[in-house]
């Protein structure tokens, strides 16, 4: 008989395997003689609304001819391998049940012998059919549902046989659930050993992870077929899904371990690790699998003393790279100012790489290696030694501030913007770091950019030290000086553009921050007395006025520090105030908002008020400092510690 699809069907029931003249065959390392079957299931059969089957064949109907018991050798040649055993298995107890155990088993030697004979023969076919349960092409379902039940049948009668208080045959027990269970293991190791799917390409996998995708493609395709079909041919309770996901994940493992255990170049280890924690599970989370089997019971490929060393190897590997990366970044930026190169210009704002580059890198490696690890933990120590790394860096750029090069101002400039990047990358991506890398890393990032605030921005108040200078004198209150400090100021800040938008943002914010601070302590140097009512007020308004001209100032050139104002504004306010518990009251507010506001702030900002006496600024000192001691510091932020007074 001939299929659709051409191919040869034998008579019994082994698909493309068997023949009426083949008869031979080999099982579990045994040679087995099959009788020369005549009829198969898998040929053309009646629409299967029409007839309902027993064992693979048609039920008899109420008007057909009364059913022709089949022999023993008649279902053994059809693969009714059900029927057969359960034949067998009556003729047992007709026979053995009817033997007395005083009774000699004279006379029925031949009976024992004819069914010893038979329950041998009975051998061949089943463990034929179990080793072709995941050829479909070869065995029908219906013969495959037939061998198991007749496994299924042998066990039980085992199992009564020994609630029996007589002498079994000898065939008994037959254990054939322990053959059925070898007979599984053998096929899975055969099938992982000798993989029909064809190999991985050869030019770009070694050896080792051909025959590891070999196995793996093998397992997926041998797992999808039990799901939706072998598991059909099985009763519930032997679960047999889980049992053939249990061998092919011991198998796996087995073939994996003496892999392992051989000592693997980088690529390969890099490779056995995927396979174990991305492509294995994988395979295993797709949907028909999950629905079957119990994945988690699994476990991992591979134990953890032979998992640990292929984990260290690859982590140092990459920790190798980054650092031998990072170092020929930072070489080609210090080869550039060398060579008296100003980074790349792109709309006004000098441009360098060396933050992009890196970020990319370390985003890469990270993520990449979480994948092949399957733990964030054991991937963030990639970047155990980026702390190191970026001190590099710093000593680059100390370098570049130290010598003072033509194009050191640039290189410092787009060295602001990358600093943003590098502490924006390390918060937002905080998951690809351990928490102290991240914050020793932000650390050396911190002092990166207040030296390179200090080196762009010293240069500028020394320069504006003669504007300073008049802030607080009898010049600034007739608002003589101010508008000169201004003007500078304006100047001052387009030279110091340059950087990108983040890192020009930092820098006038810095500036913005120190120019208040120095505006406050030449205020406080108390060169100016203010005598009476209406000089204070005066002194009120210049001060509100200086804070808002400078807010407007710095707030265009893209500072972020609003609450500078405020500050100014309020030292304004004492100096209009003439009521002493007023007075007390907002000094206490303003200790409580800024805690680092100290006494001899108090005592330099009352002096400039003459009319104050002594006992009056004790009084408004006592009361700041019984208020500062109940005074939290969180969130406030820090500026009067910047103000040094004598």
């Amino acid at each position: 008989m001939r299929t659709r699809s051409g191919t040869a069907e034998s008579g019994d029931g082994f698909k493309g395997k068997c023949s009426p003249d083949q008869s031979d065959r080999t099982t579990g390392g045994r040679r087995i003689k099959f009788p020369k079957f005549q009829k198969f299931f898998g040929g053309r059969s009646p629409p299967a609304e029409n007839i309902a089957t027993t064992d693979g064949r048609p039920s008899p109907r109420e008007d057909e001819p009364p059913k022709v018991t089949r022999t023993f050798e008649q279902n053994l040649e059809d693969l009714h391998l059900s029927d057969a055993s359960q034949l067998l298995i009556e003729r047992e107890d007709d026979l053995f049940l009817a033997i007395t155990e005083a009774e000699p088993l004279r006379g029925w030697e031949d009976e024992v012998n004819k069914l010893a004979a038979n329950h041998k023969a009975l051998e061949g076919p089943i463990l034929q059919a179990l080793s072709l349960s995941l050829s479909p092409q070869d065995i029908s379902s219906e013969a495959l549902t037939s061998a198991v039940k007749a496994v299924c049948q042998e066990e039980e009668q085992d199992q009564r046989w020994a609630q029996r208080s007589r002498t079994p045959p000898q065939w008994r027990p037959s254990g054939w659930r322990n053959r059925h269970d070898l007979a599984l293991r053998v096929l899975v190791e055969e099938r992982l050993d000798n993989p029909s799917t064809p190999p991985a390409d050869q030019v770009r996998h070694s050896s080792i992870q051909a025959d590891v995708c070999s196995m793996g493609r093998q397992l997926k395709e041998d797992l999808l077929t039990v799901v939706e079909r072998v598991k059909g041919c099985y009763p519930p309770e032997m679960d047999i899904c889980n049992f053939y996901a249990k061998l092919y994940h011991q198998t796996l493992s087995t073939r994996l371990r003496k892999i392992a255990d051989f000592g693997l170049g980088d690529q390969d280890c890099t490779f056995l690790l995927r396979l174990v924690n991305e492509f294995y599970p994988e395979i295993l989370q797709k949907p028909q699998i999950t629905a079957n089997i119990n994945t988690k019971a699994l476990g991992k490929l591979l134990p953890e003393d032979l998992l640990k060393p292929l984990e260290e190897q690859y982590l140092n590997k990459h920790q190798a790279e980054l650092t031998k990366y990072i170092d020929r970044v930072l070489e080609g930026a210090r080869q550039m100012w060398l060579n008296g190169e100003e980074p790349k210009n792109e709309d006004g704002c000098y441009v360098s790489p060396v933050a992009i580059d890196i970020i990319q890198f370390i985003n890469g490696a990270v993520t990449s290696a979480e994948t092949v690890l399957a733990d964030q933990h054991k991937a963030q120590t990639i970047t155990n030694h980026l702390k190191e790394l970026l001190q590099r860096y710093k000593s680059f750029q100390e370098e570049v501030t130290r010598q003072n090069k033509a194009n050191s101002a640039p290189i410092i400039k787009a060295n602001l913007d990358c600093i943003e990047h590098f502490r924006d990358f390390l918060i937002t991506k905080s998951q690809l770091f351990p928490g102290d890398v991240q914050e020793r890393c932000l650390s050396v990032l911190n002092e990166m950019k207040q030296a390179a605030h200090a080196y762009l921005l010293t240069p500028v108040h020394i320069d504006l030290k003669p504007q300073y200078r008049k802030m607080g004198t009898s010049d600034w209150l007739k608002g003589l000086s101010f508008e000169k400090l201004q003007d500078r100021l304006k100047d001052k800040i387009q030279h110091l553009q340059g950087s990108g938008l983040h890192g020009h943002q930092g820098l006038m914010s810095q500036f913005h921050v120190e120019v208040t601070a120095e505006y406050v302590k030449r205020l406080l140097k108390g060169e100016v007395k203010l005598k009476d009512r209406q000089q204070q007020e005066k002194a009120y308004l210049t001060v509100k006025d200086n804070a808002e001209k400078l807010h407007s100032l710095f707030m265009q050139m893209g500072s972020q520090e609003v609450w500078l104002r405020d500050v100014l504004i309020r030292i304004a306010e004492v100096l209009k105030l003439q009521d002493l518990a007023a007075i007390q009251v907002h000094v206490a507010l303003l200790g409580t908002d800024y805690p680092d506001l100290s006494e001899k702030h108090v005592t330099s900002l009352l002096k400039l008020k003459t009319n104050l006496t002594k006992a009056n600024r004790r009084t408004v000192k006592e009361t700041l400092m019984e208020t500062v001691k109940e005074a939290s510091v969180e969130g406030t932020r820090p500026f009067f510690c910047r103000v040094q007074v004598k």
